[in-house]
């Protein structure tokens, strides 16, 4: 009798143990990840000064850059760059997800070295996905 539950136990474990393991493996895998980043730097300070981008890294390490405007121009906020950069960033996300690219994630930031905020950038960071 004391076999009789040892072997139960043991070949109940290997069964658990078995179910575990297969449990994690994904059904839909096929294949490696890759991922893509989009930076979008836009530049507060005023006349032109700055330089804004939006810089490309595909998934094999090539770079490209697009120009973006300055919010800024020399009376003040301009919110004619604002809407323009937000049309050539919303197009070119619209882009990369046709190409079957999934964002994955945003971030932003913001730097402003002076007291008064009349300097710096904002800075936000779109990561895509796709199976390779």
């Amino acid at each position: 009798m004391k076999n009789y539950i040892i072997i139960s136990l043991a070949l109940a474990c290997l069964i658990s143990t078995t179910l575990l393991l297969f449990s994690f493996k994904s059904k839909n895998d096929t294949g490696a990840d890759v991922y893509m980043q989009v930076t979008t730097v836009e530049s507060i300070i005023p006349g032109g000064l700055g330089r804004s981008r939006m810089l490309i890294t595909d998934e094999n390490g090539g770079t490209t850059e697009t120009d973006l405007e300055n919010f800024y121009s020399m009376v003040g906020i301009n919110f004619g760059n604002i809407t323009s950069n937000n049309k050539k960033i919303v197009a070119k996300i619209n882009e990369i997800c046709s190409k079957g690219w999934e964002l994955e994630e945003v971030t932003a930031g913001v730097q402003s070295p002076t007291d008064g905020g009349k300097q710096g950038i904002y800075l936000t960071r779109y990561l895509f996905k796709k199976k390779k």
